[in-house]
């Protein structure tokens, strides 16, 4: 008899152990979640000096992202950027670039907002000069070629400065509306010549 129980011994503290560790396992995953409280906010990836293209149908480049540092998080699939320049090519005579301290992606990457010191560039082109626009706040989307704000803008170019609050461009149809409450100041001196002269 004494036999039998020395070989049932080992199983018995086998199947103890892993009981105590199933127990354990449960202990330490479950109390966040049975308490009805939100998973963390933690990333599971991060990836410094981030450059991304997207091609359009025809191989051209449709837009670039790069940023000095991407952070993932995998609980609401959004992805933060730090310093981040986005270029929109939906022009092919002027792009488009857009750079702040920050933005949020969506999960599915349709939506970026950009946020603290926003600048949006316009390059020159065909006898117009350069423009930017600057905000606090941005929201773009990429497919569209659209990007719209409810917040102040001021928008300078050689000779003309604007103000407004709110504004939607179109990086594609170089569109640009502005919403409400827009002042502006142009000095005909200071345009670019359209033919060659002053």
């Amino acid at each position: 008899m004494s036999e039998r129980l020395a070989a049932w011994v080992p199983l018995l503290f086998v199947g103890i152990l892993a009981a105590l560790t199933f127990w354990l396992d449960r202990a330490v995953q479950l109390p966040d979640r049975e308490a009805g409280m939100p998973p963390r906010h933690d990333p599971d990836y991060i990836v410094d000096k981030l450059t991304a293209a997207r091609m359009s149908k025809t191989g051209a480049t449709s837009y670039t992202l790069a940023a000095e540092k991407m952070i993932h998080y995998p609980d609401d699939d959004t992805t933060a950027l730090i310093t981040p320049r986005f270029v929109s090519y939906g022009s092919a005579k002027a792009p488009v670039t857009i750079t702040s301290r920050e933005a949020l992606i969506s999960p599915n990457g349709d939506h970026v907002y950009f946020q603290q010191d926003v600048r949006v560039t316009r390059a020159a082109y065909d006898g117009h000069s350069e423009m930017v626009m600057r905000t606090a706040f941005l929201h773009v989307m990429p497919e569209k070629h659209l990007a719209r704000t409810d917040r102040s803008v001021t928008i300078t170019d050689e000779a003309t400065v604007v103000t407004a609050d709110g504004l939607e461009l179109n990086s594609e149809t170089r569109i640009l509306k502005l919403l409400s409450n827009v002042r502006g100041t142009y000095d005909p001196a200071k345009a670019p010549p359209r033919d060659g002269k002053r």
